[in-house]
């Protein structure tokens, strides 16, 4: 426990969403930005206005004696599992990128790491802190729509080859992983943190557009039943022209029905419930902009603090290590349909 000094950080892998981690860091009254590492040359990272030490590996980090507590993980999908055990063995605490790694296997791995020498692992799944996502947990605790009898989530976005850039790891089998562990996890976390896990699983993929920028599908329809009861469905797709259409999830309840879209589940949509008059919820926060393309919902700073008042005592992870094992777990039971699905056709 962290309790009458800074919690200090260092953040591997220095993209879009490094920097978004350094900022956060930074900006906190309560964290120390100590180092930053990738295998980029510092001047092609845009970094100047941290002024920390920069690394170009992370044995270069580890080998040069600084003091600090925790390390962001924000290198490629592929790379997380390994770089989070590297740092448990360094006896950091972790602040893991979804997805947590590739597979349950490397998932599993990172949690034995993490309990051999007593260290945290959050993961960051920052759509959980949207006002809608918080309002929508409260309301389905509550019982407020009785048993659940239909969830549709769909997933509707535009990744093109302003996204897939060639030398990229993007769209590559061993580091990006898929569609639906690099862009719509977050949102299979958010239906396993509402309705819990899922079996009989049925799926249909295909890639429209995409042949020539990625090695996996960009479309896919998947049915399921909720082990909780009530059964599902997912739809998604990366082959929107332009730009994002929208990320919803349509929740069908005894007693009332709930949609939440907007382009990143940032709006509720409808909302009728028995006996129920809905808050007025705070705004959310505006998307992660990239320039060409968007991602979900800019609420890092919501994780660094969370990882502040959890190493300090005050509170617990909002996304612990085994739920983050789950999402990947469930992304690969889809996948493995997905394979069948090329052998047989």
């Amino acid at each position: 426990m962290i309790l009458n000094q800074k919690v200090k950080f260092a953040v591997i892998g220095a993209g879009h969403i490094g920097k978004r981690h350094a900022e956060m860091i930074a900006r906190n009254q309560d964290a120390e930005l100590v180092a930053i590492a990738d295998i980029a040359p510092k001047e092609q990272l845009g970094l100047d206005a941290f002024g920390v030490p920069f690394f170009n590996s992370t044995e270069e980090l580890y080998s040069a004696g600084l003091d600090f507590d925790v390390v962001c993980i924000c290198t490629p999908n592929g790379l997380h599992a390994q770089h989070s055990v590297q740092a448990l063995e360094q006896m950091k605490h972790i602040v893991c990128e979804k997805p947590m790694g590739l597979s349950k296997a490397e998932c599993e791995k990172v949690i034995y790491h993490s309990l051999q020498v007593s260290r945290q692992v959050f993961c960051v799944m920052q759509n959980r802190y949207s006002p809608p996502s918080v309002w929508i947990k409260e309301v389905i605790e509550r019982r407020k729509l009785g048993d659940i009898y239909m969830v549709q989530l769909n997933c509707y976005w535009n990744r093109d080859e302003r996204y897939y850039k060639k030398g990229n790891w993007k769209g590559s089998a061993d580091l990006d992983g898929g569609t639906l562990f690099t862009q719509f996890s977050h949102f299979i976390d958010i239906m396993f943190w509402l309705f819990g896990d899922i079996k009989n699983i049925q799926g249909k993929f295909n890639d429209f557009n995409h042949q020539g920028l990625t090695a996996f599908e960009d479309s896919g329809f998947v049915t399921f039943d909720f082990i909780n009861g009530g059964m599902g469905s997912l739809n998604y797709s990366t082959s929107v022209w332009n730009q994002n259409l929208e990320s919803s999830i349509t929740i069908i309840g005894e007693k009332g029905s709930v949609k939440i879209g907007g382009q990143y589940m940032n709006e509720v949509e409808y909302c009728h419930v028995q006996g129920y008059e809905m808050p007025e919820l705070e705004p959310a926060s505006p998307a992660n902009d990239y320039g060409a393309y968007k991602g979900s919902a800019a609420n890092h700073h919501f994780v660094i603090e969370n990882v502040i008042d959890t190493l300090k005592g005050r509170t617990s992870a909002t996304t612990n290590a085994l739920e983050g094992l789950k999402v990947v777990e469930i992304i690969e039971r889809i996948y493995a349909l997905r394979k069948l699905s090329k052998l047989n056709g």
